[in-house]
């Protein structure tokens, strides 16, 4: 489900894996770690040639929504981040802005075109908001969060703050990206 539907949430991925097979038992399910691991295995059998250049085309468009949205502290998490994304894999950013209507404030000031989600659930760490839209072909998805929550980081999340994401792409083997400035 992850490589082929692009589903990102691993416990979501889980949770839907398990009520398909009748599964009720937790314990059984594989770890995050295991589904990564399993998750690469499978890119390098079936989009061996196509997904080192999604990754590259993803963490290019990170760059540059990244840079735009400077001003809210973005970082890039998920496949994008972990070298995990494929086909269908979303663009994955949060933001910690004073405000999550700056942001759409920011958007429409801009005449740029979104769509607004309401997170999943509601839980101590869920975003404010979630803001999906394209960037050159690329679909993203930004969480919101409030200033605060920069501090304490999610839980086996890892996340980049743009120096980090342009270090990647140029490990990548491929030519720099421009500074923001140029």
């Amino acid at each position: 489900m992850m490589a082929e539907d692009g589903i990102s949430d691993f416990g979501f991925a889980k949770r839907k894996a398990a009520k398909q097979l009748g599964a009720a038992d937790s314990d059984a399910l594989p770890t995050n770690a295991e589904i990564e691991a399993e998750l690469r295995a499978w890119q390098a059998l079936y989009q061996d040639e196509e997904q080192p250049e999604r990754l590259y085309e993803m963490r290019s468009a990170a760059i540059e929504v990244m840079r735009l949205l400077a001003d809210f502290r973005p970082y890039l998490t998920g496949g994008a981040l972990d070298g995990t994304a494929g086909r269908y894999s979303e663009l994955e950013i949060e933001l910690f802005p004073e405000s999550a209507k700056e942001v759409e404030i920011f958007f429409l000031n801009q005449n740029f075109h979104y769509d607004h989600r309401e997170p999943r659930r509601p839980a101590p760490n869920t975003p404010e908001a979630i803001l999906s839209f394209d960037w050159d072909e690329v679909p993203v998805r930004l969480s919101i969060y409030s200033a605060g929550a920069e501090r304490s980081g999610r839980r086996g999340q890892e996340r980049a703050r743009l120096a980090q994401v342009e270090a990647l792409l140029n490990a990548d083997g491929r030519d720099r990206i421009p500074p923001a400035d140029a």
